[in-house]
């Protein structure tokens, strides 16, 4: 036995003289590696990716994982000088502008700045976690918590619906699905960004799932114990009680959990309440999720917590909304919904409280992954920050210039005669339009997948296109990933294991007609993306399609089902399990358009809308919209903080529905001089107001139509609103191309929330509901019916000009600004200028008017003007133009400088006309100091009107 025990001796010696000789802290070629002692994280590295940038990586394992992000490219080049000494217990990584440190012993993670000041740090002990997953082998649950200071803000995380702006302090569940998407990117106002690279679900805040109102005590409106008093009532009617039974939870929010409605129940016109008490074990704030689709209130203690929300039936919303609870102590609780035809959905769930700085924290945990990855972008600015997450996940491309204009669409255009007809009127009636969108269906009823049109209804489709093309306007077509199991185009996929087939062995029918079996192509896989876009060139873009709508790239496979079956229908992917690859199916989905049109036609550009996104989305060309949102004032407002939160997501182009998609049976039916119909074309009015001032300009959604001329006649204040808000969005072309041009050369965002430019006014911590559109024009869109004016605030730092009167505003001051009908609030910073052209029809249109350039004095100003070829990737070579223009307020002097660069076609003389906007006077428009002529050689002019 002692022989044995010392040949074993002997055996273990190379092992053990390994593993002494195993540093604990290894200098790598990009950074270093830290082993650890603990149970928890065995290893961490860190790896500098540029002196602003840090990649960490941590594992529970002996190893690293070899998996290849699909977040950031492999092309990703890391540069810049850095440092590695090891002291006090701590290995750290030295930048120019960063310091990282790791704690030997705990492995926390520590950024400073080089002087020491702290800008982020993981929690105390590390705050990392690894669990492993009960379903899923060699796959971990993970989270990682950050400290974070009361003063600090959380914006980012893509664009969700629930009105929530500044994160701190919120739960956001992370996760696609129709009107929701999902970025694991934070920004705070400490500019610094964190990227986390996980794409299965996660959640921001709380890991905890909501859960459900059994974890009161519950009391009927009898004062029983056990469960609320559920009232189901026929017809709406008190008298027609269905039934009446004591519930446990509010829980009808998918496809299985609907079944445990009272069977047979006519939800046509219905009512159900839910009313009692519920009495809470411990004291503090709950976070409520309601989950809605119809009409629906909730009070608490008596008050009015959610005022009355509406989702059509098949498309339900998430609101969010907090309580303060006494342990002991019972509160009144009603909830009031009427579904909105048929089975609707609701839920009511709510989250304990936990102690409020735990709350505060900046916490991100994910269900399934392999290791943890995130990156940490220090700069001095949030633009900075976003210029780093662009750096990690790719240039967002220059959009084609006609992409800056508008877009028309309706659900759906059935024939080829309508469509047409639609572009000539836009036409014939002189109102700007670039782009017509071919929504669904265009297909034979049974033949979804096949990418064909129907003959019946379009009978030739090249001549339509051709005949879009000959009025100077494009055409972008719906395209789903949805295959219909009897077409072609799924059988090609099939035969190669490129099809999730679930959803057709369990045989389910979509909505159409009888109802079809079909299911998705699984984007993950190189050769089926490579095939998608094949079956596309040949029925598609051979026929000279402009652009591409990329719908339910969720993927939506069946709407409603629970979060577990939506996995079961979409697995197994070709890299893993749906459950790890939970979010990414739109980024996939993209670049199987972007590469493959690429590839055909390498010079022209591309542009993708997608219904669902992901960190890296914007290297493919690609926007984003909201989704198939609502048509009330609620889903109005809450498109503003969704839309600037995407925009603090790093991807810049971002769209919605104008006046909302899904319709209120009341608009469908408005006759003329009705009330209903007196506040649909308010609400598509203040809309198009808003919309004109976003990325992308479309209007969109199902009856009544959208065009502008469908919504009101032409004498109306409501179409002529419209229109001018249409035109003024062309003559402030060179504006917003400009714009346009800043997102590639400059990583710059074109809709910005107010604490991207005025971050040291504390009070534009929270303001989610106004925001700058470029650097120099404030938008405060109007959100509420019948409103006539609105309050604005107009940060610190400078004046501000009314953009309509001219009237000088000094700035860190609420005005409550006029908002008549026909206009939305819009202030010019001080300090500005903005070049506006003429009345043009479409983007790209040739015209020798002059542009103007609006000069608003009172500080010095810039703005570069910007040219290309509109349409074509010349300016990744260098072919484009830059008019620089520059104004001191010194010597009141403008000047136009030397043009740099050229293209070909490039318009060698022009004429500039000068408008000065002086802060003592109310300055209109209309008064023009000067025109001159500009050949590319330098101009400067002063502004003779000022002393």
């Amino acid at each position: 036995m002692i022989n044995m025990t010392r040949k074993l001796f002997l055996w273990m010696l190379p092992l053990l003289a390994l593993a002494a000789c195993q540093k604990q802290v290894e200098k790598t070629e990009t950074g270093m590696l830290v082993r650890l002692s603990g149970d928890n994280a065995k290893m961490v590295k860190l790896d500098v990716v540029n002196p602003h940038i840090i990649h960490v990586s941590a594992t529970a394992d002996a190893q690293f994982s070899d998996r290849k992000s699909l977040v950031v490219p492999d092309t990703l080049k890391k540069s810049g000088n850095w440092e590695m000494e090891q002291a006090n217990g701590l290995a750290v990584l030295k930048t120019e502008f960063v310091h990282a440190s790791v704690d030997l012993k705990s492995g926390e993670v520590k950024f400073t700045r080089p002087d020491g000041t702290p800008i982020l740090i993981e929690k105390q002990g590390g705050g990392k976690s690894f669990v492993p997953s009960a379903t899923e082998k060699g796959l971990y649950e993970i989270q990682q918590v950050f400290e974070s200071s009361d003063d600090e803000a959380f914006y980012g995380l893509g664009q969700h619906q629930s009105d929530e702006f500044n994160y701190k302090g919120r739960n956001e569940e992370l996760y696609q699905y129709n009107t929701k998407v999902s970025v694991p990117f934070v920004v705070s106002n400490k500019n610094y960004g964190l990227l986390w690279d996980n794409y299965s679900l996660t959640r921001f805040g709380d890991k905890r799932p909501y859960a459900d109102l059994d974890q009161f005590k519950l009391y009927g409106v009898d004062g029983k114990e056990g469960g609320l008093t559920a009232t189901y009532l026929v017809d709406s009617d008190p008298k027609n009680v269905f039934v009446q039974r004591s519930e446990s939870s509010i829980d009808y929010e998918n496809l299985t959990t609907v079944a445990k409605f009272p069977e047979n129940f006519p939800f046509n016109h219905a009512t159900i309440t839910w009313e009692g008490e519920i009495e809470p074990s411990e004291s503090g704030m709950y976070h409520f999720k309601l989950y809605y689709a119809g009409y629906t209130k909730v009070y608490v203690n008596n008050e009015l917590v959610v005022p009355e929300r509406w989702r059509t039936a098949w498309n339900p919303n998430t609101y969010k909304f907090k309580v303060n609870l006494e342990a002991g102590k019972r509160v009144p609780v009603k909830l009031e919904w009427q579904p909105d035809g048929g089975v609707s959905y609701v839920s009511l769930k709510a989250l304990s409280p936990v102690d409020p700085a735990q709350q505060n924290q900046l916490a991100l945990w994910s269900e399934a992954g392999r290791q943890m990855d995130y990156y940490f972008i220090a700069g001095d600015n949030m633009d900075e920050v976003i210029s780093g997450y662009r750096h990690i996940t790719g240039k967002a491309p220059i959009m084609p210039k006609w992409a800056m204009g508008f877009w028309q669409s309706r659900e759906r255009y059935k024939t080829q005669e309508e469509l047409l007809q639609v572009v000539n009127e836009y036409r014939r009636r002189g109102i700007p339009l670039d782009n017509i969108v071919q929504d669904w269906s265009y297909w034979k009823v049974d033949d979804w997948g096949s990418h064909k049109f129907d003959e019946t209804r379009f009978p030739d489709p090249k001549a339509m296109i051709d005949s879009v093309h000959a009025m100077n306007a494009k055409i972008m077509i719906s395209v789903w990933p949805k295959f219909y199991h009897t077409t072609d185009n799924y059988k090609a996929f099939d035969n190669n294991g490129w099809m999730y087939r679930r959803a057709v062995e369990d045989s389910i029918r979509d909505w159409i007609a009888p109802g079809y079996i079909g299911s998705f192509y699984d984007a993950y896989s190189e050769g089926a993306r490579k095939l998608f876009w094949q079956q596309m060139n040949d029925e598609l873009y051979s026929k000279g399609i402009d652009a591409w709508w990329m719908d339910a790239s969720e993927p939506d496979i069946l709407s409603n089902a629970s979060m577990e079956y939506r996995k079961a229908l979409s697995t197994p992917t070709a890299l893993g399990s749906s459950t790890e690859y939970f979010n990414t199916y739109a980024l996939m989905n993209a670049m199987a358009i972007y590469d493959g049109q690429r590839a055909v036609n390498p010079n022209t550009r591309v542009f993708l809308l997608t219904r669902s996104g992901f960190a890296g989305l914007q290297r493919y060309s690609t926007a984003t919209w909201s989704g198939d949102i609502g048509t009330r004032w609620e889903d109005m407002k809450a498109q503003i903080s969704a839309g600037l939160n995407f925009a603090m997501s790093g991807i810049p182009y971002w769209t919605m529905d104008i006046g909302g998609f899904c319709v209120e049976k009341r608009y469908e039916t408005a006759k003329e001089g009705s009330a209903d119909l007196d506040e649909w074309r308010e609400l598509n009015t203040r809309w198009y107001q808003y919309g004109a001032f976003c990325p992308l300009y479309r209007a969109h959604g199902q009856f009544p139509y959208r065009e502008i001329y469908n919504l009101a006649p032409e004498q109306h204040p409501a179409y002529q609103s419209m229109v001018y808000y249409t035109k003024l969005r062309y003559r402030l072309m060179p504006y917003i191309y400009t714009l346009a041009a800043r997102t590639y050369f400059n990583d710059y965002t074109i809709m910005r929330a107010m604490v991207m430019d005025f971050a040291s006014d504390k009070q534009v911590l929270n303001i989610g509901d106004q925001y700058m559109f470029g650097p120099s024009l404030l938008v405060a869109p109007v959100y509420e019916y019948k409103a006539r004016t609105r309050n604005v605030y107009l940060p610190k730092g400078c004046g501000w000009y009314d953009f309509y009167t001219g009237v000088f505003y000094d700035g860190g001051q609420n005005v409550q600004a006029d908002a008549p009908l026909t206009q939305m609030p819009m202030f010019v910073k001080e300090g500005s200028i903005v070049p506006m052209g003429g009345d043009i029809q479409y983007a790209s249109q040739p015209t020798d008017e002059p542009v103007t350039l609006y000069v608003y004095t009172g500080k010095d100003a810039s703005f570069d003007i910007y040219e290309d070829e509109d349409v074509n990737y010349n300016y990744e070579k260098g072919a484009y133009a830059v008019i620089p223009v520059s104004y001191n307020e010194a010597t009141k002097t403008l000047t136009i400088g030397d043009r740099k660069g050229s293209f070909e076609g490039m318009k060698q003389n022009r004429q500039f006309r000068i408008v000065w906007m002086d802060k003592a006077n109310a300055i209109k428009k209309s008064s023009v100091s000067k025109v001159v002529d500009y050949s590319g050689a330098v101009l400067t002019l002063k502004n003779e009107q000022r002393p």
